[in-house]
């Protein structure tokens, strides 16, 4: 599908709200043919996410430590991860101790998640990601581990107060610009 038309049938399923707020940017380098285009999403003409800076890259060291300082972001830890601990560890470990592995192992993925998610994407990146969400349900989108998916669901004209609402829990652990597109949304809603 070419540019225009995929604009095209995102800008279409835009809440109300965000059109004309919400726009999708592409670049592309006709005569440059080994540099990648690029593609970024702006509010208000202002970027706010640009798949291809490399600025946004995080290391995920850093990462790790910037979730286990934040208040905001809590890592739920469930009984399934105390037992997959206690079965790794051959179920020598104190049960008090238990928790604090499984809360650390699950801090470490997030922040894994959430490197890989930075990392630059190329336009090619963000066509995939559209034909996915444009393809498939909107549930699929916004159970997607993929932050681009996330964000098209979450400024979909078919995701209702009702239903965004019930996601707040669920976005506390998600991508940062996941969060910002969901509280942006949640803003429309008054």
């Amino acid at each position: 599908m070419i540019w225009s038309k995929m604009k095209q049938n995102l800008e279409n399923f835009l809440c109300p709200a965000l059109v004309g707020r919400v726009e999708y940017r592409a670049s592309s380098y006709r005569y440059i043919p080994d540099k990648a285009g690029q593609c970024y999403i702006t509010v208000d003409k202002k970027e706010i996410f640009n798949m291809s800076d490399a600025t946004t890259m995080i290391r995920w060291y850093q990462s790790e430590q910037d979730i286990k300082n934040d208040p905001k972001i809590q890592i739920p830890v469930c009984i399934e991860d105390l037992e997959i601990v206690r079965k790794d560890m051959g179920g020598t470990i104190p049960e008090e101790r238990l928790a604090v592995i499984a809360k650390k192992r699950k801090t470490a993925l997030c922040a894994k998640e959430m490197l890989a998610a930075q990392t630059a994407l190329s336009k090619s990146d963000f066509y995939s990601a559209a034909n996915s969400f444009l393809s498939g349900s909107i549930e699929e989108s916004l159970e997607s581990k993929d932050i681009l998916l996330n964000v098209f669901a979450l400024i979909d004209r078919r995701v209702g107060k009702k239903r965004l609402l019930s996601l707040e829990d669920k976005m506390k652990s998600k991508h940062p610009i996941v969060q910002y597109f969901y509280e942006l949304r949640r803003s429309t809603m008054s």
